[in-house]
């Protein structure tokens, strides 16, 4: 048993509770209690100090592309094109190696950011580079967060009209019974489940409609979920428009890639009625702001998506296109991104986090489990110090976390186990994994 009192406490649950000054009770891998003041007495439980920290649910990362954290840092000033043209060669060059180190790296970040919870959207399979996939289920089993993979796919080469060079795309086939094969060995549909699988074609323009449609009556059947990316930029737009005559929303929908087992990256060009449509049928967003904002693709709609009933949750991407790879951080950006879009009024600092924890649960449909700190829900907990220096001064606890200075959390505990105790990452030697990366990154984008 695990007692967390003396803090601040933003449940996220459906009324918003809060306390100034509160408590958390863990059982095993479970909440049991969470309340006002000390908690109660229990002989034996491990005692945490909150005195000074704010207690939030884990944060949920619902897009993401790890094998790129070996590749942070190129086409610095390029479009989604452009900056895909440049390195789809390099990403042909990709191996276990170099995944396993980009994984524990992406995942060790964000840990450390006090994310409990990531999918991972992984779509390079190059020939003989072993089972990538299994790599990066094994690193999230050592860095210890709930992983949610989805199997990637690209089958629309350059040859047949695609983005991507024909080296990097792989038969429908093949990707089918690898897709199948993935749900088999790693799905786990139980509430506690630290892996879960979802399939997902990449991209309007590197996937044929036939693998598109192929996937979602294979997902539909295993009972697992979908997810693409979609509307990230005008020049996909112009592609859609050109090929298949229609937008990118209309295209999903044509496919029955929209309703309440899907979620999708980006969607910053939707129209009026793209964004009502998408509450009509719940399909759920992964807006990923410093992304967005990295690449000039524009902002995306949240406010409106969410008014409209859609879950939209938070991504980090993958950090060839978001070198941080702090998910904490797109609280803030997606508050400022909103802002600039909408004025001062548009995206509070509550429902920044609202985005990051129980919306990002909607998006992976793990509501009833994740993203909120509630009896009977599962034991991903964030504890924030905001105590020192960055926080000092800002009475609001939730505005520290989100407005303030960005800070590595405190705790963090998936299941009632801590990954992150007293600010330091306990499953991985940090100063080791980094001189890996270096090494493994050095190999494939050479000085």
């Amino acid at each position: 048993m695990i007692l967390i009192e003396g803090c601040a406490i933003a449940t996220v649950d459906a009324a918003r509770t809060e306390f100034r000054d509160g408590h958390v009770v863990i059982e095993d891998d479970r909440i049991v209690a969470v309340g006002p003041g000390p908690a109660p007495e229990h002989p034996g439980a491990r005692r945490i100090d909150g005195r000074g920290c704010l207690a939030t649910p884990g944060l949920v990362n619902c897009h993401h592309h790890l094998y790129q954290w070996a590749t942070r840092g190129l086409a610095q000033q390029a479009t989604l094109f452009e900056w895909l043209t440049e390195l789809y060669p390099v990403w042909a060059r990709l191996d276990g190696d170099v995944e396993s180190a980009a994984a524990r790296a992406g995942l060790a970040a964000l840990a450390r950011s006090g994310c409990t919870t990531s999918t991972d959207h992984h779509y390079v399979f190059p020939e003989g580079a072993g089972d990538l996939l299994e790599i990066e289920v094994a690193a999230a089993r050592q860095i210890g967060l709930r992983f949610h993979p989805c199997r990637g796919s690209m089958d629309l080469g350059r040859s047949l009209g695609g983005l991507p060079p024909d080296e990097v795309v792989e038969d429908r086939d093949v990707i089918l019974a690898a897709s199948e094969a993935a749900i088999d060995r790693f799905h786990d549909p139980a509430s506690d489940a630290m892996v879960r699988i979802a399939l997902a074609p990449c991209s309007p323009f590197s996937v044929t409609r036939e693998l598109m449609a192929d996937a979602a009556e294979l997902a539909r059947r295993r009972g697992v979920r979908l997810h693409t990316h979609l509307a990230e930029t005008l020049d996909e737009e112009e592609f859609c428009l050109q090929r298949f005559g229609m937008r990118p929303v209309e295209y999903l929908e044509e496919l029955g890639w929209l309703g309440d087992d899907v979620w999708l990256a980006h969607c910053v060009h939707l129209s009026h009625d793209e964004v009502r449509r998408f509450g009509e049928t719940g399909t759920g967003v992964a807006h990923c702001p410093s992304s967005n904002a990295r690449l000039g693709a524009g902002i995306a709609p949240i406010v409106g998506l969410v008014a409209a009933g859609a879950p939209v949750g938070l991504g980090v991407d993958g950090a060839a296109s978001n070198e941080a790879g702090i998910l904490q951080l797109e609280l803030r950006q997606a508050l400022l991104l909103a802002r600039l879009a909408g004025g001062p009024a548009a995206l509070t600092a509550r429902e920044a986090l609202a985005l990051g924890t129980i919306e990002g649960a909607r998006c992976l449909g793990r509501e009833g489990e994740l993203g909120s700190l509630e009896p009977g829900k599962l034991a991903d907990v964030a504890l924030w110090r905001l105590d020192g220096l960055d926080g000092a001064g800002i009475a609001d606890p939730v505005a520290a976390l989100v407005l303030g200075a960005p800070r590595p959390v405190d705790t963090l505990l998936v299941g009632g186990r801590p990954i992150v105790d007293g600010g330091e990452l306990r499953t991985t030697d940090e100063e080791s994994l980094a001189r890996e990366l270096a090494r493994v990154s050095r190999g494939l984008v050479p000085a």
